[in-house]
C-alpha cells in the first residue's frame, strides 16, 4: 500500500534554507550534546555538499585537517571530482566528534549510523534535519537539501558572493537556476523597487 504522505510521482518538493542566523545558533545549541549531529549540521551548512556526499566522507579524509585545508571527494550525483575546503567551524566540530571516537580507523565513515559501523544514509540526514527544525518550530519545509541551500543562501545574502561564483560552486547551468534554488530571486527583484532614486 502506498504511503499517503508521500508526494505524487514527479512532484517537485522544495525545501527551504535556514535563513535566520539565530535559528542556526539555536540548532547548534540543541545539538551541543550530540557530537555527530552537531558535526553533520556544521559541515553541512559550511560546505555545499549534498547529503549523499556528506555521508561518504571518511575519518581518514578529515582527521587532523586544519582550517583552510581540503580533501578530495568524488560527487555521487555528478561523478565529478572536487576539493572540499573546510573552515574553522567545520574542523572544530569534526575534532569534537572524533575526540569521542579515538579508535576510529581511517576507512570508517565519518558520520556513523546509530547502529554503528555503517554510514548514515541521506534518508537519515533528511529525517534529522526535519527533526531539528521541527524542534524549533521553524516555519517552512526542511530536509537534507536544507543544509546545502543554507550555505548558498548565506553566501549570497550575508557575504555578498556574486551569482557567477555561486553558480559555479553549485554546478548550475544558469544564474536564474541558482537564484531559484536559493529562493531569493523574487525578493531581490521586489527589493529593487524599494530603491528611491533622487
Amino acid at each position: 500500500m502506498a504511503n499517503p504522505n508521500h508526494p505524487p510521482k514527479g512532484a517537485i518538493i522544495a525545501v527551504d534554507p535556514i535563513r535566520d542566523v539565530k535559528h542556526i545558533r539555536s540548532i547548534k545549541k540543541l545539538l551541543a550534546g550530540k557530537p555527530r549531529d552537531l558535526a553533520l549540521f556544521v559541515v553541512g551548512i559550511n560546505t555545499n555538499l549534498r547529503a549523499s556526499d556528506l555521508t561518504r566522507i571518511t575519518v581518514g579524509q578529515v582527521r587532523d585537517i586544519k582550517a583552510g585545508e581540503s580533501f578530495d571527494l568524488r560527487e555521487r550525483k555528478t561523478g565529478k571530482a572536487r576539493q572540499v575546503v573546510l573552515n574553522s567551524d567545520c574542523t572544530c566540530a569534526i575534532q569534537g566528534y572524533l575526540d569521542a571516537r579515538p579508535e576510529a580507523t581511517a576507512e570508517e565513515p565519518l558520520f556513523l549510523s546509530q547502529r554503528g559501523g555503517k554510514a548514515i544514509t541521506p534518508v537519515c540526514v533528511n529525517g534529522l534535519v526535519k527533526g531539528w527544525c521541527k524542534a524549533l518550530n521553524l516555519p517552512g519545509n526542511y530536509g537534507a537539501h536544507t543544509l546545502r541551500k543554507t550555505w548558498g543562501f548565506h553566501q549570497r545574502t550575508a557575504f555578498n558572493v556574486d551569482l557567477p561564483t555561486l553558480m559555479t560552486a553549485f554546478g548550475h547551468a544558469t544564474q536564474r537556476q541558482t537564484l531559484k534554488y536559493l529562493g531569493i530571486g523574487e525578493q531581490e527583484v521586489r527589493n529593487v523597487f524599494m530603491n528611491a532614486i533622487g
